[in-house]
């Protein structure tokens, strides 16, 4: 004796409910995928449009009250802005922040700033550059 399929046979009924099921979801997500990329493409775009200053330091020498940070800025030209330096002492501690303004028509300032701190520092680390 045979057992009866309970299996309708292929291509005679159209497609079954769970392929059905199965094409709707990868269009859907194919979908949500071009528009995260488009999303992620369009934010990346202009934050490197917009963000007209590259800076970072080159070397610094601490001393017991000041740090002394040699600064390469790379900027368009006639754009005017800020970079901001920070030092910490031995523990993390931060000793001493400012910001070091420029402008001019250059696009590449390469200057040696002072930072005063309140007790010895031993990083000299750029926190950022912002144009104004």
């Amino acid at each position: 004796m045979s057992t009866a399929s309970t299996r309708l046979p292929e291509g005679r009924y159209g497609r079954s409910a769970d392929a059905r099921a199965d094409r709707t979801l990868k269009v859907v997500g194919a979908a949500l995928g071009a528009l995260l990329l488009i999303a992620v493409g369009w934010f990346a775009f202009h934050y490197v449009v917009q963000n007209k200053i590259n800076a970072e330091v080159i070397t610094f020498e601490a001393s017991d009250n000041a740090v002394q940070a040699h600064l390469e800025v790379h900027k368009d030209a006639g754009t005017t802005g800020y970079c901001t330096l920070r030092s910490q002492s031995a523990d993390g501690t931060e000793v001493g922040r400012a910001d070091f303004r420029f402008g001019g028509r250059t696009t590449r300032i390469d200057k040696v700033v002072t930072l005063r701190t309140t007790a010895p520092g031993t990083t000299a680390e750029l926190l950022g550059c912002h144009a104004d």
